[in-house]
């Protein structure tokens, strides 16, 4: 059951969700895996006015509840903050397991054609309801999305968001080269497109814009120099592209920008590192790349099932938490092949397994969850359950699945538990999605006492 921010549903003031609860508080590589995280194994989450007021042990916050507060319960349950999607592309909901190619060849052959039809905004419109409808079915309350280069893309994707009251973070592709002509702009034309969409909708309720050039081969020098003039005009804005995914993608940006000492000094030639900066993939990455991330506080999107699906490497943890670099996961739809940040996660469990490492579960929620929140920036209001931030939450089923069920059976600790929801879980096991204290995916119905 998908619901809208248009539902007239009568809730309380106040409202408590009773189930077991799990946040984490840093960076387990930072602080150490015990110091990380808060779990209650019969929590209370109070939620009043769309913003948390407090979580704690179920026994010690019933009492401090008013008289009338609605109390809901979720059995066999675990509340945890609503995943933070830092890399994802909704115009490519329609071409998600396409068969057979690596990065360039996909692009061209499977991307493109795609995203054509989004020049109609009625097409846009109705795959961005798909899209949203698919991100609450799998607990994800918010996400770092790619458009397409048609403006009425964006416009889309932004009514869609602000039906639901969601926090998202979105912008039109700048694309004036390499491309189809049907898909290009100018770097004008980008410019100025981009200017008012950004006077239209960022900081427009719960809505971010994102300084959006697609990756480095597809913008000209001229256009590249807009986008960070955009971002000196704006500071708030976010920026959004791609870095180091392919070896070949890298070969033909050294061809394109021989001037440059790599892929990085192309972007922060053109003044496009920064606090805001989110860069998806990072698998062939050097230490001096690696530094200047880290110097320039600007963050990477995990993507562990678009880099086995396209072939394109395994990313390096290690290195980027080394380096201090801010990390979240990313689903990568379309390359990616799943908007689930549970088996994004079993993916990435892989690719470590591939290096010789392991992720350990806590850190997994960490890079779902909080470590998402700080790359984007907005770990004040969302990542946590920490009172005062916002009441964006999901509800785990532990018995999504008779295999599930049965697995957790033989679990004697939440490191377990949340192991098994990460390498068996999917949408199924999201019980429910809640944004601002508002139920807008349920599975079933919850008890109530």
């Amino acid at each position: 059951m998908i619901k809208t921010s248009s539902d007239s549903l009568f809730q309380p003031r106040a409202h408590a969700y009773r189930a077991a609860i799990i946040h984490t508080l840093d960076d387990p590589a930072r602080v150490g895996i015990d110091t990380s995280y808060q779990y209650f194994e019969d929590g209370l989450l109070i939620v009043e006015n769309g913003l948390i007021k407090a979580v704690g042990p179920a026994e010690t916050l019933l009492a401090t509840l008013a008289g009338d507060t609605h109390i809901t319960v979720y059995k066999n349950a675990l509340i945890t903050p609503g995943f933070v999607d830092t890399h994802i592309h909704y115009p490519q909901t329609g071409m998600i397991a396409s068969y057979g190619e690596q990065l360039l060849d996909w692009l061209n052959n499977y991307t493109f054609p795609e995203e054509d039809k989004f020049a109609d905004k009625d097409y846009a419109g109705n795959v961005a309801e798909i899209f949203l409808n698919e991100l609450l079915r799998n607990g994800t309350t918010t996400a770092l999305v790619f458009g397409t280069v048609h403006p009425q893309s964006v416009d889309a994707f932004f009514e869609a968001a602000e039906s639901r009251n969601l926090r998202m973070i979105a912008g039109k592709v700048m694309m004036d080269r390499n491309a189809p002509e049907t898909l290009t702009d100018t770097a004008e034309s980008s410019y100025h497109d981009s200017k008012r969409l950004i006077e239209r909708w960022h900081g427009k309720g719960r809505l971010h814009y994102a300084v959006t050039p697609r990756f480095a081969p597809t913008s000209s020098d001229q256009q590249l120099t807009l986008a960070g003039k955009l971002l000196t005009e704006y500071p708030q804005l976010y920026m959004h592209t791609h870095l180091s995914e392919n070896r070949q993608e890298i070969e033909w940006v050294k061809a394109l920008f021989p001037n440059h000492s790599g892929y990085l000094d192309v972007y922060d030639h053109f003044n496009l590192l920064g606090e805001r900066s989110v860069f998806a993939h990072g698998v062939h990455l050097c230490d001096d790349e690696c530094k200047r991330l880290a110097e320039s506080d600007s963050a990477l999107a995990f993507c562990p099932t678009s880099n086995l699906f396209l072939g394109s490497g395994l990313f390096d943890l290690a290195k980027a938490e080394q380096h201090n670099i801010k990390v979240g996961l990313g689903t990568d739809v379309g390359a990616g092949t799943s908007f689930s940040m549970l088996q994004t996660l079993n993916e990435a469990y892989k690719v470590m397994q591939l290096q010789g490492k392991k992720l350990n579960p806590f850190k997994s929620l960490y890079l779902a969850t909080l470590g998402g929140a700080r790359a984007l920036k907005l770990d004040d209001k969302i990542g946590t359950l920490q009172p005062g931030t916002e009441a964006d939450f999901a509800v785990l089923d532990y018995h999504a699945t008779p295999l599930m069920a049965y697995r957790m059976q033989q679990t004697t600790s939440i490191e377990e538990r949340l192991f098994v929801l990460m390498t068996l879980g999917d949408d199924r096991a999201i019980k429910a999605t809640y944004v601002m204290g508002k139920a807008l995916h349920s599975r079933g119905e919850p008890s109530s006492q």
